[in-house]
């Protein structure tokens, strides 16, 4: 069985849109059993998730794998996390997709899980020196000195140090992503139901020969793209958690890793012990103006 993954096709942006038609009609030829999307298809508003899902040309039996992004939780209304849990699955789900997140894929010989994931700050790079309450708020001290819903969290700031105060830079889920309880209180909630899936997994399907694990945020410190400037680095806060990886590194099925979000195509061996074997993790890359998918094989 040969599965095509991807990730990021951002559907719904006017820059993205060209390409993204590029990157099905790509898929399309290349003839996979199936396909996996590894989230932000499209923003949560409008109609452009129905409209890209599709447009994939599959076999009336072939699994249409879907997890979502951070980008599928982005609206103007006020509840993210009530998207996120019932409607969004009723969608994906009438448009002939699997939900992941839910229902985990199984076939004779692997089986496939996905969560969104999420982000906790464990990935933000310690040199900055942003205190947390800035993470939470997803605005640098920069940013914060400028804006006047903000500007508290600079009172008595005598742990932002000066090169901090220099950093502008915003995270646009705290525009769009509303979810009514903290980021971490959300990862927690994802990982929690991560967690019963892989354990049913392996306690009642031993036959497995892998478990290939889809999370959009990134599960490994090994995938995020390389520190650039204050301004960029500041957003690898919300690029993913240790705790996927973590979660993941403690099932010996799971040997195989797909992710998106960052936009930065990356691979890595994520290595385990004596006679367990490494997960390769594999971040597709996908942006907004260039995208790419990979072709798995699996037995069947």
């Amino acid at each position: 069985m040969r599965l095509l993954v991807t990730a990021d096709i951002h559907y719904n942006h006017p820059t993205s849109r060209a390409a993204a038609d590029d990157l099905i009609e790509r898929m399309n030829r290349a003839g996979g059993d199936g396909v996996l999307l590894v989230g932000d298809t499209a923003a949560a508003d409008g109609d452009a998730l129905e409209t890209c899902l599709s447009r994939f040309d599959l076999p009336a039996n072939a699994p249409r794998l879907f997890v979502a992004g951070n980008h599928e939780l982005w609206t103007r209304g006020s509840d993210s996390h009530e998207i996120f849990t019932t409607a969004l699955p009723g969608r994906v789900t009438r448009a002939g997709w699997r939900w992941l997140e839910t229902d985990p894929f199984v076939a004779r010989s692997f089986a496939i899980v996905g969560t969104i994931g999420w982000y906790d700050y464990s990935f933000a790079p310690a040199d900055l020196g942003i205190p947390r309450r800035f993470y939470e708020n997803k605005v640098s001290p920069g940013a914060a000195a400028h804006l006047s819903d903000y500007r508290h969290l600079l009172d008595d700031a005598e742990d932002v140090p000066p090169h901090a105060r220099d950093v502008t830079a915003r995270w646009n889920d705290a525009k769009f992503v509303t979810l009514h309880r903290p980021d971490e209180a959300f990862l927690d909630e994802l990982l929690a139901r991560l967690r019963s899936h892989l354990s049913s997994l392996a306690a009642g399907h031993r036959d497995l020969g892998t478990i290939v694990a889809a999370t959009h945020h990134l599960p490994f410190r090994q995938l995020l793209p390389p520190l650039r400037i204050p301004q960029w680095d500041f957003a690898q806060a919300f690029l993913g958690s240790e705790k996927i990886g973590n979660l993941l590194l403690e099932f010996p099925q799971v040997t195989q890793c797909f992710c998106g979000h960052s936009h930065f195509a990356a691979e890595a061996t994520i290595p385990r012990g004596d006679d367990v074997p490494p997960i390769t993790a594999v971040n597709i890359g996908s942006g907004y103006r260039a995208k790419t998918f990979r072709a798995v094989d699996f037995p069947d």
